[in-house]
């Protein structure tokens, strides 16, 4: 994230209580508990990349857990989340994103294994490099699995919430091209807020959240 280690281990900590509150809510509505979870994660990100600033960066312990919940873990969380919470007759379409989510997490989950992820602090935000092979295609793969999942599950809120993750993505990428990775995690974690309202909502007469029947 942005500005200094106590930036986000604040915003990490209102994150995960936030998340808190929708994994309470979605414990009635099992479908939703992935999606409900995903604050929790991301919020918990956001602390490890704290230490990520405390040892300023470089290849350590906090680094590589960084990594792996940004790369290969959230490449198939994501996708796999939004199948469960969507209403079915958006599964079927779903299938597509989840396959990309697969084969990302995998292709990543090998670089991770095979090659060392460094984090260098540049000036007021965090770079991470790994040296991924094919990278267009990764991340391709990538926005198609947690974006793409999103835009079509079939629900607004989830929708509302692709449009500002892929908004979040483009700013990054268009103001932070070499910190592109943790900038857009720091923005998705901030808009994942949103999922404690979806969450929370209340649904069509019987039905849950999501539309599923209760």
């Amino acid at each position: 994230m942005c500005w200094s280690a106590t930036a986000d281990l604040v915003a990490g900590a209102g994150i995960t209580a936030v998340g808190a509150v929708a994994v309470a809510s979605a414990v009635r509505r099992p479908r939703t508990l992935p999606l409900a979870a995903l604050p929790v994660l991301l919020g918990g990100h956001q602390i490890i990349e704290a230490e990520v600033w405390h040892r300023n960066g470089g290849t350590g312990p906090a680094t590589v857990a960084w990594a792996v919940i940004a790369l290969p873990l959230l490449a198939l969380w994501v996708p796999v989340a939004v199948l469960c919470a969507a209403p079915a007759g958006a599964r079927r379409r779903l299938l597509v994103p989840l396959a990309a989510g697969a084969a990302t997490s995998a292709a990543l989950a090998h670089t991770l294994a095979t090659r060392t992820v460094t984090a260098e602090i540049r000036g007021h935000t965090v770079g991470y490099s790994l040296g991924l092979p094919h990278s267009e295609l990764i991340v391709a793969g990538y926005l198609l699995a947690t974006i793409g999942s999103l835009l079509l599950a079939g629900d607004r809120g989830l929708v509302l919430f692709g449009v500002l993750v892929g908004v979040g993505a483009a700013v990054s990428f268009t103001l932070w091209r070499r910190e592109y990775i943790s900038t857009w995690c720091a923005f998705a974690a901030l808009s994942s807020v949103l999922l404690t309202l979806w969450i929370r909502r209340p649904g069509p007469a019987g039905t849950d959240a999501a539309g599923h029947p209760r």
